[in-house]
């Protein structure tokens, strides 16, 4: 048994393995998966699930991921460097992710979608098929991106998510709804119309609210919480904290400390 590899754990001999890869027990990883260098699969994970809508297509997983406990994978996904999920993560066919993906426990995605750079879910989230999901957004606990305008069908229409949009937590989002960039979707709205960019959205069905500057930071400060670079940068690289931090407002006063220059595992 090569080092790394549990003595329980199932790796079919045609399955590929970077250097360093490390398979827990009774973790099954089959033929038509790819793990890269240094990369984490933990105790009852099944990694390369066959299914033949994958249309024989690998499953691909960058360096340096971590995939925790009882998580499932389907052949026929790509994901780059870095992905960490949590606990009893459930991705199908067909998804393809950028780098430092975090999925949070119970996250279920259903394929055939893509999905950016940096994007963080957090816990019960569940991403319908045909979703487009750009860089640097945030989706929190129990939000659902739908696709079926009038179930059960066979007509499906995925949600887009723009880069660096948020979704606040139970919110739902009906089919071929377009989240613009940098908007806030409020906690248990029901999102039926597009959102137009760096716009707060709330309630059932969801309204317009404002322009996400007028919300302000409830730490004393009375600075705008939105664009949330301004003043959030735990966990991402340094070049992208430059750059957020070169293009603040002359009305926002410049975060300090707040980036530790490498990418971290963290819930949030």
């Amino acid at each position: 048994m090569p080092p790394g590899i549990h003595p329980t754990a199932l790796v079919s001999p045609e399955a590929r393995l970077g250097r360093n890869v490390t398979i827990g027990p009774f973790s099954i990883v089959h033929e038509n998966a790819r793990i890269g260098d240094d990369s984490v699969v933990e105790s009852h994970c099944e990694i390369g699930y066959p299914t033949p809508r994958a249309g024989g297509k690998p499953l691909v997983i960058g360096a340096n991921a971590r995939i925790r406990s009882h998580s499932i994978f389907y052949e026929g996904s790509t994901f780059g460097p870095k992905l960490v999920t949590g606990h009893r993560v459930t991705v199908r066919e067909g998804t393809v992710a950028g780098e430092c993906l975090q999925l949070g426990t119970l996250c279920d995605i259903q394929g055939n979608c893509t999905i950016g750079d940096h994007v963080r879910f957090h816990s019960n989230v569940h991403i319908g098929q045909l979703s487009r999901i750009g860089s640097f957004v945030w989706i929190f606990p129990y939000v659902v991106l739908t696709n079926d305008p009038h179930p059960p069908s066979n007509y499906l229409i995925g949600v887009q998510v723009e880069d660096y949009a948020a979704i606040a937590t139970m919110s739902v989002i009906l089919p071929g709804v377009h989240i613009g960039r940098g908007a806030l979707v409020g906690a248990h709205a029901l999102v039926a119309k597009d959102v137009p960019a760096d716009t707060v959205v709330g309630g059932s069905p969801a309204q317009i609210i404002c322009n996400t500057s007028k919300i302000k930071l409830k730490d004393g400060s009375d600075r705008p919480a939105y664009p949330w670079t301004t003043h959030f940068h735990t966990g991402y690289p340094e070049h992208f904290v430059k750059e957020w931090v070169a293009n603040i407002p002359d009305t926002c006063e410049t975060p300090t400390g707040e980036s530790d220059g490498e990418h971290q595992e963290t819930s949030r």
